[in-house]
């Protein structure tokens, strides 16, 4: 059956978030030249049906935000291969040769981070604050071409935040107002990526009631989230596989 772009009202009332496919949830969302923030950490917690969904839309001239650019073939790898992605805001690319040959060879534009700037420019930009001043980086080429300052007895390098049109993340479980909770390394950048994002879509495992999360164990509100993609099997692909031999101890 085709999938419909916009689900049915809840019995409830209020806002229906779920949608019934990857491809309906960004219809209407992407289009060429945005700037979009993709939740992961390696290929753990990666939006890996709406990354597809994303490439078969066939928008370009995109700037990703992402912690990695995924590997060949996988992630944010598959965006690379199509050349919808002109230009990576990232931490770490060291797994894909595609990246390294775009790079290279002038293709692709690279905004490189620090990781913990990285991820401190995206949590400033889903709280409004638009720059800050850390030490990481200062008198090194990350702090080419920015503002430093002395505080007391130190340097620090000013970081502008960082703000996304779309926000694509990948959450463990979701009720049906968006209320998020994420599965251990998978919460590192997911949660800074969706709050930095105008808008933010996030595909799930698994669907609840509302209530059915205590509130506690929420680490994610719902008001930060307007669109939910529900993907039961994931493919969780492994980015390197280490086996242990029968004589390891």
């Amino acid at each position: 059956m085709a999938e419909t772009a916009t689900p049915a009202p809840p019995a409830g009332g209020g806002k229906n978030k779920l949608y019934p496919g990857a491809a309906a949830a960004l219809e209407g969302l992407v289009a060429d030249g945005q700037t979009l923030a993709v939740g992961g950490f390696g290929l753990c917690g990666i939006p890996e049906a709406l990354i597809e969904a994303l490439r078969d839309s066939g928008v370009k001239n995109l700037t990703a935000i992402s912690n990695n650019a995924g590997v060949d073939g996988f992630g944010l790898g598959l965006l690379l291969e199509t050349r919808q992605i002109s230009k990576m805001i990232s931490s770490y690319v060291g797994e894909n040769k595609e990246f390294e040959r775009q790079f290279l060879s002038g293709e692709l534009q690279l905004e490189f981070n620090p990781q913990g700037t990285l991820a401190e420019r995206l949590r400033a930009g889903g709280a409004g604050i638009p720059a800050f001043f850390t030490r990481t980086g200062y008198g090194t080429v990350v702090a080419e071409g920015k503002e430093t300052r002395q505080f007391g007895e130190h340097w620090y390098v000013m970081e502008t935040a960082l703000v996304a049109d779309v926000a694509l993340v990948k959450a463990w479980k979701a009720d049906k107002a968006g209320n998020l909770v994420f599965r251990k390394t998978a919460r590192n950048f997911n949660p800074a990526c969706a709050m930095a994002g105008k808008v933010c879509v996030a595909e799930v495992e698994e669907v609840v009631e509302i209530g059915d999360i205590d509130p506690d164990h929420v680490h994610l509100p719902g008001i930060y989230v307007d669109r939910i993609v529900h993907n039961p099997n994931p493919e969780k692909r492994i980015e390197q596989r280490t086996v242990r031999t029968a004589g390891d101890k």
